[in-house]
């Protein structure tokens, strides 16, 4: 379910969409229904399983670990230079990448024109 989530600029509706589809999976697993109104930490407590939206933060946060030669971070820093369609710009990686250090507390070493540190 979370194949290449390391590259994914994610967005408030797709990370829902996310939580709403483990909960469905996690309810299967344990023979829950939605009728039977178990809260979703009761469900939580007979499995290993963490919570979705973290464990998306620490996938876009281990590509930052890795060497200046990896290939995968080398892909990601690249940047286009492409025509700008109308309207709102698209939530781009980095600024993604930023919010989860923000929310973790963590320095950013990252320079947004796609430099290293």
């Amino acid at each position: 379910m979370l194949h290449g989530s390391k590259t994914w600029p994610v967005r408030t509706e797709n990370e829902v969409a996310l939580q709403q589809a483990e909960m469905k999976m996690v309810r299967r697993m344990c023979g829950f229904t939605v009728k039977d109104r178990v809260p979703s930490r009761v469900e939580r407590l007979g499995l290993p399983v963490g919570d979705i939206i973290l464990v998306l933060q620490q996938n876009r946060l281990r590509v930052l670990r890795k060497g200046d030669n990896n290939r995968m971070k080398k892909c990601i820093e690249y940047g286009v230079e492409v025509g700008r369609p109308r309207g709102r710009p698209k939530r781009t990686r980095t600024e993604v990448v930023q919010k989860d250090c923000q929310a973790r507390k963590l320095m950013l070493w990252i320079v947004v024109d796609g430099g290293s540190r």
